[in-house]
């Protein structure tokens, strides 16, 4: 009865106080780094043993330079399918496949899930563990649930979240580096009858200043959530355009602010169109802005539901699919999706949430669910519906692991409409240093170089 006391009275304080939701429990805390890893996710493997317990993480290959950009090596190389999912059999494994991979299925004759052994790769710096044990504690959501409450650090924000709110923030602040840059990634265009059209060439930088490493503040209100720098060097009519992008922790009163350089007019402006359902700038017309990654952006837009704790098949450790050797261009692009043979499935255990859009507001899809991997929150995949309850588009994430630092690659994306036939593969990089860590602070590009004034600066005709 005590306990219940103790409970009511301190989830009326945190409501009196502007936090939203009750704390964690000394005794659910203390599930962490136990029964749970540190960033929530649980220790143990499945009953039947094809989810594997969390044993550390991936550690890199002997023959790995990390001094010398180069092909991340695929420790699983010599491992084969267990078995593949088709149209044929998918009623087998329905309980294991999303909406959006039964409708696959079922619309491509061509489509299939490969499913090979699950390896739980995720790896975190002990920094980034310790400021998730401090947020367990201690970080909250405003009751407006945009905005971060309480003392939050750069860490995982929720480890052991209580809604679907909590689940997005943990998205919004995944930890996949401090900051990393690529000398030239790629989107390609697929239309339904296999032509490749190239939408996007650039280099790219990005910055998460709360997972600077050795920083012991927490995170301010008024800090810069990210920054990203887009230099265009294709096609031909995008070629010399650059962007820059600030999203803000403050998702309610600032939000995201973008710049974009137009070399024709020779001037910078200001971008507001850089967010939602816009279409995405890469996306040769198939997905928006906020299908970056699966979800990019403001949370503002939907309500989200957390419906629990479900084992799926979701792509996890794609090494091959980055090995130009093994899945060059011309055979990773089929028509309607990507080469079933260059894509790996695993089984791993995901939040569910659902999206449902908030009276009053507009976006294409009334409806996601969203799938976010136990272990790396930035990992997994959605279905996105249209106005009528019929799955519109499905988007994955292609993950495979950084061995140069602990971490994790989850930046290539794929958007696949199921009405018009057609895919996009956006931010993907070549075999030889496509996705490069900065592993010095120092050595990270600095929010200068994230100006407006800075592209402006640089910009030729």
């Amino acid at each position: 009865m005590k306990t219940c006391a103790k409970t009511l009275t301190l989830m009326l304080a945190l409501g009196a106080s502007g936090i939203a939701g009750a704390a964690l429990t000394p005794e659910e805390i203390k599930q962490l780094g136990t029964t749970l890893t540190p960033w929530g996710a649980i220790k143990a493997g499945n009953a039947d043993g094809s989810i594997p317990a969390y044993s550390g993480g991936i550690e890199p290959p002997p023959s790995y330079d990390p001094k010398k950009p180069q092909f991340r090596p695929d420790p699983f190389a010599n491992e084969k399918p267990l078995f593949s999912i088709t149209a044929a059999n998918m009623a087998k494994y329905e309980d294991k496949l999303s909406a959006g991979q039964k409708e696959m299925l079922k619309k491509y004759a061509t489509f299939r899930i490969d499913v090979y052994p699950s390896h739980r790769t995720a790896k975190y710096p002990k920094y980034v563990i310790d400021n998730t044990l401090k947020n367990a504690a201690s970080c909250a959501l405003a009751p407006n649930l945009l905005q971060l409450a309480g003392t939050c650090f750069g860490g995982v924000p929720f480890p052991i979240p209580k809604n679907g709110a909590e689940v997005m923030w943990n998205r919004t602040l995944k930890y996949d580096q401090y900051a990393y840059q690529s000398p030239g990634q790629t989107s390609t265009l697929v239309d339904r009858s296999g032509r490749r059209v190239e939408t996007g060439s650039f280099a790219y930088w990005q910055t998460y200043p709360h997972y600077e490493p050795g920083r012991s503040k927490p995170i301010s209100s008024d800090d810069i959530l990210e920054y990203g720098r887009v230099d265009w060097t294709g096609p031909a009519r995008k070629a010399g355009e650059k962007l820059v992008l600030h999203d803000s922790v403050d998702m309610l009163n600032v939000g995201r602010r973008a710049w974009t350089y137009l070399p024709g007019q020779r001037r910078v402006k200001l971008s507001p169109d850089v967010a939602y359902d816009t279409p995405s700038p890469a996306g040769g017309g198939v997905g928006t802005v906020d299908d970056t990654q699966v979800f990019y952006g403001a949370q503002d837009r939907y309500n989200y539901k957390l419906v629990g704790k479900k084992e799926i098949f979701i792509p996890y450790n794609t090494f091959r699919l980055h090995d130009e050797k093994l899945c060059p261009s011309d055979k990773v692009f089929t028509p309607n999706h990507l080469n079933p043979d260059c894509v790996r499935w695993e089984l791993h255990r995901v939040w569910v949430v659902e999206a449902t859009l908030k009276e009053g507001k507009r976006h294409i899809y009334p409806r996601r669910t969203i799938y976010w991997d136990e272990d790396i929150p930035a990992v997994g995949m959605a279905d996105n519906y249209d106005d009528a309850g019929k799955i519109f588009r499905v988007s994955q994430i292609n993950y495979y692991p950084f061995y140069e630092t602990t971490g994790h690659n989850p930046h290539e994306f794929v958007v696949h409409d199921l009405n018009s036939g057609a895919y996009v593969r956006q931010a993907y990089t070549p075999a030889e240093g496509g996705m490069m860590v900065v592993t010095k602070p120092t050595e990270a590009k600095q929010a200068g170089f994230y100006d407006s004034a800075a592209i402006a600066q640089e910009g030729v005709r």
